[in-house]
């Protein structure tokens, strides 16, 4: 099993492609449980800030989800593949876990020391949580 971040942030992508990809409303809640029926996933939390996009992730196979990861974004925001090929990033592992604590602590932000991501983050897990889409590992790292 492993843990990894799927993303694109400010410094990946344009504002146009983030803009694109932004997951709010009832396109988090559905794409929370569609992201949770790709059978290689088994837990997942999305953070969509303004300034990124960030799909957490508990996985059987990394290689399988990040390929239906990005199956799964091309078909839900109806976007060519090839955008997504220099925007989105992948952390595996440790460095997933280094990532997650970097967003949280607003030192991967626009503007460093940035108060809001960290609400932000909790507002994500919280949603998330109401609709059981992270299990005990996420859960705790989160």
């Amino acid at each position: 099993m492993k843990i990894a971040v799927v993303g694109l942030n400010h410094k990946t992508a344009d504002v146009e492609l983030r803009e694109k990809l932004a997951f709010s409303g009832p396109k988090l809640e559905e794409g929370l449980r569609r992201i949770r029926d790709i059978q290689s996933i088994r837990e997942t939390a999305i953070i969509s800030p303004c300034n990124r996009v960030e799909i957490y992730l508990h996985v059987q196979n990394m290689e399988k989800a990040y390929a239906a990861i990005k199956d799964f974004l091309v078909e839900f925001f109806d976007i060519r593949r090839e955008s997504l090929d220099t925007a989105l990033y992948l952390h595996e592992d440790m460095a997933a876990v280094k990532h997650i604590f970097r967003v949280a602590s607003s030192l991967d932000s626009m503007v460093v020391g940035e108060p809001q991501i960290l609400g932000q983050l909790k507002d994500a897990f919280d949603f998330a949580l109401e609709k059981k889409t992270p299990g005990v590992l996420l859960t705790r790292l989160l």
